[in-house]
């Protein structure tokens, strides 16, 4: 049988299950990712399972998020993430160094490997043909515990990629498009494979462009094949030992199917606030833009920030718009500085960065009310910029540094001459420099773990009742982010390994008073639409509700990752048979249900809903592993109950 890619490696990786869609399968992990926004309570996660070393091939925590040190807490964080991964036999990328994804891409990723990572955004590594899945804090840690990775099998969506790129269209335009055709739900439950003749036109940063925001398609994971490309780029990271070739087999087969012919994309835009909310950027120029910003999660790489340097070079930053440059790593920075691209940015009016995520998750860089902002990151879901009600845009680095220039929405081929752009290509060799990262000590058993008072212990979650009743304590729609639920930005982040702290932020953005109602409830339900928790792998969205007391969320479809999280902490994740039954539900309804303990036990799909009379009919679609998480009360909990046992 002629197999896709995707199959090959989730073959090779198997240790449980079979590969038919939507059934559980075990994957073993490779490599694991955190960063300081979920690493803090991930790691209080690894150390409650009191291991003496992480048990996985390579373990690397970045720290790239809370950047800002606006008082001890996030200081603290970082001694104690810091200690914590050298305790642990743990790679760490120090604060400055790079984003994640970037650092991941440039340093370890390898041909063929399975990467969980506690940040959506993981799949980022699909540049290097690496298939690379986010997921909830708690299963990382498991992963770096040496457990095998759970998930619903994936369905594999092949898209053929034929003809080439138009000049001032890049990978960004390709992903948009994609999210134009298939939408924020598109991806869900799918591994989006890229094959056909023209994903050798594709640069491996363009590559991973495209791999990094199939998190807004809702996909599972990305992945490309490892070809010549990926064997030059591994080369210029004087890592040319770590390529081998992969590919889908001739002729096979894919669950679903589209095809890109790459001449026919234009220059697009995502408008707010949604990443599928995608039009050529022809149709909305000469907006007027007042700030713009390249860099961060996505687009940081040195083809995209020596992209607007050759562009800017003798040009100056319209006046009153603020342009911002966010390097991808240390390494993009120093080699854009070795290339002379400093001074032109410099030159030409732009603010320069350090090398993190900053605006992109609301760490800074808000706009002014009402102001527009471009940027080339991978979300623009409302508030997640810092500011209430923002008009932030999503586009290519040659979008937002035309843009910059005239001070208005810019379609870029208006730039005309592409002979400087069109030479911009990733170095054949690329200036190294280590210095960002602490490689993992032989002897750590004298690294005492550093603990402020920021840090504080896991809470203790009860097991699942027998009998649930419960209040709704808010009714929401569709497409509900984490940022709706769990709010990030410079006030929030820092108070990520605080459960009692951030607690008091949930769902801030929609109803400031739902913290203290919910603790006021006691037991609470929440109630909601299509696509609930779409968006970031935050755990903390799970946590600190479960926290506050909610035991159930009742919706009519979940996104992956926020699904798993509610189990690992023991929320019932139950999905409205009838779509319509969500009419019935009000803020402040009773509800009980009968007997679930049971009903999850004996392994029951529908279970039973009674409000105000009337029965609804809900259906709880996990394995039989997530069941018994969520009898445990919580998957730590599962855990430590089995370990005991055996």
């Amino acid at each position: 049988m002629k197999k896709n890619l995707t199959t090959k490696i989730l073959e090779s990786h198997l240790v449980g299950g079979a590969l038919i869609p939507d059934t559980e399968i075990s994957i073993k992990i490779d490599h694991t990712l955190l960063q300081d926004a979920t690493g803090t309570m991930a790691m209080l996660e690894f150390i409650a399972m009191e291991l003496p070393r992480v048990k996985v091939g390579l373990a690397a925590q970045y720290i790239d998020h809370n950047l800002l040190q606006t008082d001890y807490k996030n200081a603290d964080d970082h001694a104690f993430l810091t200690s914590a991964a050298l305790k642990y036999g743990m790679h760490l990328s120090k604060p400055g160094n790079g984003v994640s994804h970037q650092v991941h891409l440039e340093r370890f990723g390898i041909p063929g490997m399975t990467l969980l990572g506690a940040d959506s955004h993981s799949p980022t590594a699909a540049g290097l043909s690496v298939l690379a899945i986010g997921a909830g804090g708690l299963d990382v840690a498991l992963a770096m515990a040496g457990h095998p990775f759970s998930l619903p099998c994936p369905k594999v969506m092949g898209v053929k990629l034929t003809g080439t790129l138009p000049d001032w269209v890049s990978g960004k335009d390709v992903i948009l498009e994609m999210l134009r055709r298939h939408t924020v739900k598109g991806g869900v439950g799918k591994v989006i494979e890229y094959y056909g003749p023209s994903v050798a036109t594709l640069s491996v940063t363009d590559r991973a462009t495209i791999g990094n925001m199939g998190a807004e398609l809702g996909a599972t994971s990305s992945i490309f094949p490892s070809d010549e490309r990926t064997r030059q780029f591994l080369v210029s990271q004087e890592r040319g030992g770590d390529w081998r070739p992969l590919a889908a087999d001739e002729g096979a087969e894919y669950d679903e199917y589209d095809e890109i012919d790459l001449s026919t994309v234009e220059p697009l835009i995502a408008c707010p606030s949604s990443p599928d909310n995608v039009v050529p950027v022809r149709e909305v120029a000469g907006t007027q833009v007042d700030q713009v910003i390249v860099g961060s999660s996505v687009n940081s790489s040195y083809r995209d920030l020596m992209t607007v340097c050759r562009i800017m070079e003798g040009k100056r930053v319209a006046p009153g718009v603020h342009f911002h440059i966010n390097p991808g790593s240390r390494q993009v920075l120093e080699n854009v500085a070795q290339d002379g691209g400093i001074l032109t940015l410099l030159m030409a009016g732009v603010s320069i960065h350090q090398s993190g995520c900053l605006g992109c998750i609301g760490m800074g860089q808000a706009p002014g009310t009402d102001q527009v902002s471009l940027r080339t990151f991978p979300r623009n879901f409302p508030g997640r910029s810092g500011t209430k009600g923002d008009r932030v845009y999503l586009c290519s680095p040659e979008t937002a540094a035309a843009s910059g220039i005239f001070g208005v929405i810019t379609d870029p081929r208006k730039l005309g001459d592409t002979k400087a752009y069109s030479a911009v290509q990733n170095p054949e060799k690329y200036l190294l420099d280590d210095s960002g990262i602490i490689f993992p000590l032989e002897d750590s058993a004298d690294i005492m773990i550093k603990t402020g008072p920021n840090i504080v212990p896991l809470p203790d979650f009860e097991a699942l009742p027998e009998t649930l009743a419960a209040t709704v304590v808010i009714t929401l729609g569709d497409n509900i982010t984490t940022d709706h639920i769990m709010p990030a930005g410079n006030k929030v982040l820092p108070l990520r390994s605080n459960i009692p702290a951030i607690s008091k932020h949930v769902f801030e953005q929609i109803d400031a008073d739902f913290p203290a109602r919910a603790l006021a409830i006691g037991n609470g339900i929440v109630v909601a639409g299509e696509n609930y928790g779409q968006g970031s792998s935050r755990e903390h969205a799970a946590i600190a509700p479960r926290y506050l007391g909610i035991r159930a969320k009742i919706v009519k479809s979940f996104a992956r990752i926020h699904k798993a999280n509610l189990v690992n902490f023991g929320i019932l994740p139950l999905i409205f048979k009838s779509p319509a039954d969500y009419e019935f539900f009000r803020q402040g309804n009773i509800i009980s249900i009968p007997a679930v303990r049971n009903l999850v036990e004996s392994g029951a799909t529908e279970i039973p809903v009674v409000i105000n009379g009337r029965e609804i009919i809900t259906l709880l679609e996990l394995s039989h592993r997530q069941r018994q998480e969520l009898l445990a009360g919580g998957t730590l909990n599962y855990v430590k109950q089995t370990t005991s046992k055996s």
